[in-house]
C-alpha cells in the first residue's frame, strides 16, 4: 500500500514543472516516503531515487526523506543488506539534493539525536555533510562554522574518557567522532591554506569558523581530557592524537604562534568595539589555557616556535592560563594548572626571577591558589605535588622575591601547616645568609625585624587556639631557638636581640599566658567526661563532628578522652621548647653579659 502511495506521488509529479510542485505535493511525498521506509520497502524506495525521471523530483523534495532515512539506518544491523540500501539513498540525495536544504536536515537530525545514538549519527552524516558543504559557494563559511558548532555542541553532551581502559572502550564513541572531525575539516583547511600561499586575501571568514572549531576543541574535549601517553606501548592514544591534529591544523592557518605569544601575534580585527574583543578573550580563555598546556607540557608543536624567548618570558605568558586552571575544581584541569607551572619553572634556573615580577597580579596569585590546593584539594597526588611546586616556585626568586613572596603568604595563607612550611624557609634562608660571604639585603640586618615580627606573634594574643596554630607555633619556636644558638649577641647579625624584649611581649608571655589557659581548659574537660562516664557506666556516643559539610562517625566517650589527651600532650611539646628556647636566651645573655665585664 505505501509503495503504490509513493508510486502514485512520483506520477503525479513527473508530468509537473518544478516550479508547479505544491506545498502539500513535498507533505504527500514526505510522509509516503517515511511510511514506506518504515514499513521496509526500502529497495523500493532505492529504485524511484536513481531513476533518471525523478531527477526533477528528488532534487526538490528528496531532502524530507532525510529523518526517516537516518531513523532507518539506525534500525538496521551492520552487516544487513538494507542498511547498505539505505546509504545508497544517501548518496543519491547528496548527489541530487540542495546543498543548501542537507545542510540544515543533516544539522537537525544531528541535534535531535539522542545521547546513545549521538556518535552514530556523527560518524553516519560526517562524510555526506562535508560534500554538501563543499557544494556550497553562498554562505559557505557560515554553514561550515554553523555546522562544526553544532556536532561539537552535541559532542559536550558526551562524557569524556579519562582512564586508560575508558579511552580504549570509548564506549560512547566520543573519540572515535573526535578523530573523525579532522577529516571532515581537512579539506576546508586546505582551501584556505592555499588562498593565503596566494596572498589573495579570501577565505578570511573560513579561517575564523575553523579558528573558532580549533578553541572550541581545545575547551571540549581536550581541557577535560587526560592526555599523558598511555603507559601500554601498543596503546593509541586517541585524543592526544586528536590535540595534535588540532596544533596542526593552528599551524596550518598560522594561529598557532599568535596565539600562544598574543603579545608576538598581529592584532585581532575581528572586533572593532574593545569591549566585544575583551569578551571573546574570557571566552577562549579556557581553550587558550588548553592550548598552552598542549604545547609547553605535552611538547606539541615546540619545533615551530622561535628559540628566542626567555625562560621567564614563558612563565609570565603562562601565569594567566595556570592561574585560571588552578581556580577550577576538577581533576583533569588543576592538574593540567600544576603540569603548566612546572613546565615553565624547571626552564628557569633558581635564584633568577626579580622581585618586579610579584608587581604582575598572577606572581602574587598563583602561590595562594597552590596553598589552596595542598589545603582543600580532595586528590591526595595534587595536595603533594602544589607542595612541591610551592618549594619550587620560591626558589626561582632572588632574596628580595624570597622575602615578599614570604610576607605575603604568612598573611594570607591562614593555615598553620602552611605558615610553618614558610616558617622554615625562612629559617633556611637565614642560615644560608648567615654562612654566605656575600652580605645579605632581607635575612640578616634591619630588614629581617618587621619579618621576624610577623613570625613572632600569635593571631589573637593569649586567647590564640594554641591546638590550631600548634604546627605555626612550633616552627617559630625552633626559629627563634635556632637564631639564639647561631647568633651571638656581640654579633647581632640577624637583630634579634635588639628585638628580645618585643618577642618576649608579644609571643612568648602570650603563649605561656594561652598555655596555662588551655591546659587548666582540657584538664577541667576530662575531669568531666570521666565523671560523666562514671555516671552512665556506659561509653556510648555522646557526640558527633562534622567535616567539610558531612558527618563524621559519632565519637564515644573514650575516643573523646584520646582526643583531650593527644592535645595536653601537644601543649606539653610547645612547652618543652619553650622552656628550652627560655633557657638558651638566659645562658646566651648570661655569657654576652660576663664578656662585657671582662671587656671593660
Amino acid at each position: 500500500m505505501a509503495q503504490e502511495e509513493f508510486r502514485d506521488i512520483i506520477q503525479r509529479c513527473q508530468v509537473l514543472n518544478e516550479e508547479d510542485f505544491k506545498e502539500e505535493d513535498f507533505d504527500h511525498f514526505q510522509a509516503v516516503g517515511k511510511k514506506c521506509l518504515e514499513e521496509g520497502y526500502i529497495a523500493e524506495v532505492l529504485e524511484i531515487i536513481q531513476n533518471e525521471k525523478n531527477k526533477v523530483i528528488i532534487k526538490s523534495m528528496g531532502w524530507n526523506l532525510v529523518g526517516p532515512l537516518i531513523r532507518c539506518i539506525h534500525e538496521c544491523k551492520e552487516d544487513d543488506i538494507e542498511r547498505d540500501r539505505c546509504k545508497k539513498i544517501l548518496d543519491k540525495l547528496v548527489e541530487l539534493c540542495s546543498p543548501k536544504e542537507l545542510v540544515l536536515g543533516f544539522l537537525e537530525q544531528i541535534e535531535q539525536t539522542s545521547k546513545e545514538q549521538m556518535s552514530q549519527t556523527v560518524l553516519l552524516l560526517l562524510k555526506p555533510l562535508q560534500e554538501v558543504l563543499q557544494k556550497l559557494h553562498r554562505n559557505k563559511a557560515y554553514s561550515i562554522g554553523l555546522s562544526l558548532s553544532t556536532i561539537l555542541n552535541q559532542l559536550s553532551l558526551l562524557p569524556v574518557p579519562y582512564t586508560a581502559q575508558q579511552l580504549q572502550e570509548d564506549m560512547h564513541g566520543l573519540c572515535h567522532c573526535c578523530n573523525a572531525l579532522t577529516d571532515f575539516v581537512n579539506p576546508f583547511v586546505g582551501e584556505v591554506v592555499r588562498h593565503m600561499e596566494t596572498s589573495d586575501g579570501g577565505c578570511k571568514d573560513l579561517k575564523e569558523e575553523l579558528l573558532s572549531f580549533c578553541l572550541k576543541s581545545l575547551k571540549y574535549p581536550l581541557l577535560m581530557a587526560e592526555l599523558e601517553e598511555l603507559p601500554e606501548e601498543t596503546a593509541k592514544h586517541p585524543l592526544r592524537q586528536f590535540a595534535a591534529d588540532i596544533l596542526g591544523i593552528l599551524l596550518d592557518i598560522r594561529e598557532l604562534i599568535p596565539k600562544v605569544f598574543p603579545q608576538h601575534g598581529c592584532k585581532n580585527q575581528t572586533w572593532d568595539n574593545e569591549g566585544l574583543v575583551e569578551i571573546e578573550q574570557e571566552q577562549s580563555a579556557d581553550s587558550l589555557a588548553c592550548l598552552s598546556y598542549i604545547v609547553f607540557v605535552q611538547d606539541f608543536g615546540m619545533n615551530y616556535f622561535p628559540a628566542v624567548f626567555h625562560p621567564s618570558y614563558i612563565l609570565q605568558c603562562n601565569m594567566v592560563h595556570i592561574q585560571l586552571l588552578l581556580e577550577r575544581k576538577e581533576e583533569s584541569v588543576l592538574s593540567k594548572g600544576l603540569d603548566l607551572l612546572e613546565s615553565c619553572l624547571q626552564r628557569l634556573e633558581d635564584n633568577s626571577l626579580f622581585l618586579q615580577y610579584l608587581e604582575f597580579k598572577s606572581f602574587i596569585t598563583i602561590p595562594q591558589d597552590m596553598v589552596k590546593v595542598m589545603t582543600l584539594c580532595p586528590f591526595e597526588p595534587l595536595r603533594k605535588k602544589s607542595l612541591k611546586l610551592l618549594q619550587l616556585y620560591i626558589n626561582k626568586f632572588e632574596e628580595e622575591g624570597k622575602y615578599t613572596l614570604f610576607r605575603c603568604l604568612l598573611k594570607t595563607s591562614n593555615h598553620s601547616g602552611v605558615e610553618a612550611y614558610i616558617i622554615q624557609n625562612i629559617k633556611n634562608q637565614i642560615d644560608f645568609s648567615l654562612k654566605s660571604t656575600k652580605s645579605s639585603k632581607c635575612f640578616t640586618g634591619l630588614q629581617l625585624v618587621s619579618l621576624l615580627d610577623a613570625v613572632f606573634s600569635l593571631p589573637e594574643g593569649a586567647e590564640t587556639d594554641l591546638l590550631q596554630n600548634s604546627d605555626r607555633i612550633m616552627a617559630s619556636l625552633n626559629l627563634l631557638r635556632y637564631l639564639v644558638i647561631k647568633d651571638n649577641e656581640n654579633d647581632n647579625k640577624t637583630c634579634v636581640w635588639t628585638e628580645l624584649i618585643k618577642i618576649e611581649q608579644n609571643f612568648l608571655k602570650p603563649l605561656h599566658t594561652g598555655l596555662n589557659m588551655s591546659r587548666a581548659h582540657y584538664e577541667a574537660e576530662i575531669k568531666n567526661k570521666k565523671e560523666n562516664k562514671r555516671e552512665s557506666h556506659t561509653s556510648k556516643a555522646v557526640c558527633s563532628v562534622a567535616v567539610a559539610g558531612g558527618k563524621m562517625p559519632a565519637m564515644t566517650t573514650e575516643m573523646e578522652l584520646q582526643v583531650l589527651q593527644s592535645a595536653l600532650f601537644t601543649f606539653d611539646l610547645i612547652e618543652s621548647v619553650l622552656a628550652r628556647v627560655e633557657e638558651l636566651i638566659e645562658v646566651k645573655t648570661k655569657i654576652a653579659a660576663e664578656a662585657n665585664t671582662e671587656v671593660k
